[in-house]
């Protein structure tokens, strides 16, 4: 017997009485239409996308993607649900999710809910059933770029295409301070151990603290923009400057408190990368569409040896500012930008990836048990 491919897609696509339509449009007038899951929402943001193939659902909780609307390349998404042990944090902060095919039925037996309950829970709006390549390509070729996603209850929304698209044109991303949106709001400290490190908290991960728990170290999570005394005054024996959203340059601050923590050891993680090189003399800049996926190889440039890293960042530093007293560790082998920077005497490090590496791959926890030696 032989599969009808033509009609099995048809069916696999087919509308379900009562379903939802959706738009996205972006800032350069594109529209894509297609059906609607999750919250019946009109959400702006900037159009992303990441090439992992699993773990939706980190990346739907992932701090680092507030603000964003994010496009999976990976086509099948929801099929394991959702389930609290495999989340980045309490609540997803994307504005928007776009994916290629929806799947109503997840089977997993740690699953708690179902992705499409989840979002209408949390107000995320969804579309799905849309060319994701199409997207993608139009990423890469123009850059990330702002855009409007909305579901609708009635309709299918062609009245307010021009709506959304003043809508997506007013968003300016790089101006908005999505790290103080995600941070936490008072220190809280995270597992026992004999040694305390604080880490700031730009958007953390919280894979990250998970790692340092494993190792047997307290964690003191402390906000965004805490000081260097309010932060000394936990006696840690070391600092993590974490991951997080939006564009470093805005945190000039946190660079400067960052500085007048060089007595210490420091690891930095993505965003805490960048706030280190602006500590250690350097400038950042915006990619063009960024580096968003769990596929992205590394040259480790002292260990002479290539690393598969996770990664999420839209910005990069740029090694021509910094320090005399500072060396790039790491490059992107795919475009050469900077991936670690270390100082040449100091126990200070940071790594532009995520070497928590949720959800994979683990080649860089040994970054964890370094950390935790120098301290």
């Amino acid at each position: 017997m032989f599969l009808d491919l033509k009609n099995f897609l048809a069916r696999g696509f087919s509308r379900h009485d009562g379903e939802k339509q959706a738009l996205l449009v972006l800032s350069d007038g594109t529209v894509f239409p297609g059906r609607g899951f999750g919250a019946s929402a009109r959400k702006v943001g900037e159009a992303v996308f990441t090439t992992n193939m699993t773990g939706y659902e980190e990346c739907l909780t992932d701090p680092s993607y507030a603000g964003q609307i994010l496009t999976m390349t990976y086509p099948l998404i929801g099929n394991y649900g959702m389930s609290r042990d495999w989340c980045e944090s309490s609540k997803m902060h994307v504005e928007g999710y776009v994916i290629r095919e929806l799947c109503r039925e997840p089977r997993h037996v740690k699953s708690g809910k179902s992705l499409q309950r989840r979002m209408e829970e949390e107000g995320v709006p969804g579309i799905w059933g849309l060319d994701t390549r199409a997207v993608v390509r139009k990423i890469r070729s123009s850059g990330v770029m702002p855009a409007c996603i909305a579901v609708f209850d009635k309709g299918d929304g062609t009245a307010e295409k021009g709506e959304m698209l003043e809508l997506a044109k007013k968003l300016d991303y790089s101006k908005i301070n999505f790290v103080e949106k995600v941070s936490i709001g008072k220190a809280t400290s995270f597992g026992r151990g004999r040694k305390r490190v604080v880490l700031i908290d730009y958007g953390v991960k919280m894979g990250i603290v998970r790692e340092m728990n494993k190792r047997g170290v307290e964690v003191v999570v402390v906000p965004w923009n805490a000081s260097a005394e309010e932060i000394l005054a936990f006696s840690p024996k070391g600092i993590i400057a974490c991951n997080g959203p939006g564009d470093p340059a805005m945190l000039m601050k946190q660079s400067d408190e960052l500085k007048k923590l060089f007595h210490l050891p420091i690891f930095g993680i993505c965003l805490g990368n960048q706030l280190l090189g602006q500590a250690a003399g350097a400038k950042t800049y915006k990619l063009k569409f960024g580096h968003r996926g769990g596929n992205h190889p590394v040259m480790d440039l002292r260990e002479k040896k290539v690393i598969i890293t996770t990664q999420n960042h839209g910005y990069a530093v740029d090694e021509k500012g910094l320090g005399k007293e500072w060396r790039v560790t790491h490059t992107n082998l795919t475009d050469g930008t900077v991936e670690g920077i270390a100082h040449k005497e100091l126990p200070i490090f940071a790594v532009q990836y995520h070497p928590e590496a949720n959800p994979g791959p683990c080649d860089s926890k040994y970054l964890f048990d370094r950390f935790v030696a120098m301290i």
